[in-house]
């Protein structure tokens, strides 16, 4: 990994935030090219989109290596990602679920379920279906023997796709793929994962569009959306800076919290989890020892708890707002993971991933055109698989900051049934590579 320009995390925060503000100035501007531009292209995209560009021309990068005197080569990294979503983050989902309605969020009904499992459905057979359309045309890229197969590490892939990072490892450690070439799948999970994430972000632009075509009922949304404006407006102040520090004592000490919790939960679950005689089993249960699953699983609960209190007046001083603020920050991070030069480095593995994805996407179209689901469904059950916890309350809040915790439930859904589905998906791609 060639050495980026800037290293130093405070400089690639500072472009990182001169970029959001770039975007935030231009999407402001109401006549000309601009005007014309955000029509097409959302904020939340070029969020994203910029500091990708950024990370393809080595101005800045997640990861690089460096050669000390003695001639060793020494890994960096960037810990911005990991200090946006593990403090930023779940500050986020606190701040945008304190004016939550929790019973009109279960009024939204069934489809967001069955969009969420179709997109599940859509990576255990997306898999699959690569492997044998790939293996017609060039049998070598899905090939492989023992545990250098290549349905192996694409079992990490489906493990990242339904569920998260945690059933990503579990898949590795299961099927045991040669982890000198794990690094490879590593690179394929990134770029299609975040290649599909910026076509949602796109379609976002256009969803009344595709709503329309879909000739989808939006009306629970709409209704959850206006009774967080009418309470929001009802509450409306403007805020002071013991509002702001108020809000900010709220958001992080939830989740000074929820590492305090998480810490405890993962070490008891893990060893809860070793203790489980059946091999097969404990791969299943192996999320539970994810701390971040339970960061994530803690702050919104207590998130959902301060609903029922007085803390929900902090909307009216712009709680959701400063936790926008927070995502935004978070997105930017995201895209600095994206290098697009990574797509050239292995073609083949490449287009598996673009295959499997599509075949994913395909299937919940055709769901959603059956059901007359509204995109917010589609997008939002797309992402709790594909992204987790990190992405999924992105998506959702572009839609509107109140349906953040929808994103937030059905990712962490996605993380109890990921190693399941993955188990089944590397099945079936087993199965597949030997047709």
């Amino acid at each position: 990994m060639i050495e980026p320009i800037f290293t130093n995390d405070a400089i690639v925060f500072g472009i990182l935030m001169l970029s959001l503000g770039f975007v935030f100035y231009t999407e402001n501007i109401k006549t000309g090219f601009w005007s014309k531009f955000y029509k097409i292209v959302p904020g939340l995209f070029m969020a994203y989109f910029i500091p990708a560009l950024f990370t393809t021309f080595r101005v800045i990068a997640p990861e690089w290596e460096t050669e000390n005197e003695v001639g060793e080569i020494i890994k960096n990294k960037s810990q911005l990602y990991y200090v946006a979503s593990r403090f930023l983050l779940p500050a986020a989902l606190v701040l945008m679920t304190l004016s939550i309605d929790l019973k009109a969020i279960f009024n939204l009904g069934s489809k967001a379920l069955i969009m969420f499992f179709t997109g599940t459905v859509g990576i255990i057979i997306g898999g699959p279906i690569a492997i044998l359309l790939i293996s017609i045309f060039s049998p070598e890229t899905v090939g492989g023997a023992d545990f250098d197969a290549v349905w192996r590490g694409l079992s990490t892939l489906a493990g990242s796709w339904i569920g998260g990072g945690a059933n990503q490892t579990a898949m590795l450690e299961i099927y045991q793929y040669n982890p000198s070439k794990y690094g490879g799948m590593v690179i394929v999970d990134i770029v299609v994962a975040n290649v599909w994430m910026a076509i949602l972000l796109i379609g976002i632009g256009k969803k009344d569009k595709i709503d329309k075509w879909l000739k989808a009922d939006t009306s629970a949304i709409e209704d959850l959306k206006q009774k967080v404006i009418h309470f929001s407006e009802k509450v409306k102040r403007n805020p002071s800076l013991t509002d702001l520090m108020i809000m900010l004592a709220i958001g992080f000490g939830t989740v000074g919290f929820g590492h305090f919790c998480s810490k405890y939960l993962a070490e008891f679950f893990s060893n809860f989890v070793a203790s489980i005689e059946s091999q097969t089993w404990r791969n299943i249960f192996s999320f539970l020892g994810s701390s971040f699953f339970w960061l994530i699983s803690v702050s919104t609960i207590v998130a959902i708890l301060l609903s029922y209190t007085k803390a929900k007046n902090y909307e009216g001083a712009g709680a959701s707002k400063l936790g926008s603020v927070f995502i935004y920050i978070l997105v930017a991070t995201i895209g600095m993971k994206m290098d697009l030069n990574q797509a050239l480095e292995n073609p083949g593995l490449m287009v598996i991933g673009l295959v499997w994805m599509t075949i994913h996407a395909v299937l919940l179209i055709i769901v959603a055109k059956i059901i007359k689901a509204p995109y917010f469904f589609l997008a939002v059950g797309s992402q709790a698989n594909v992204g987790g916890a990190a992405s999924a309350p992105i998506v959702a809040q572009a839609f509107h900051p109140s349906l953040a915790t929808v994103g937030v439930l059905l990712a962490v859904f996605g993380y109890a049934i990921g190693t399941i589905g993955a188990i089944a998906c590397t099945i079936l791609m087993e199965l597949s590579s030997t047709l």
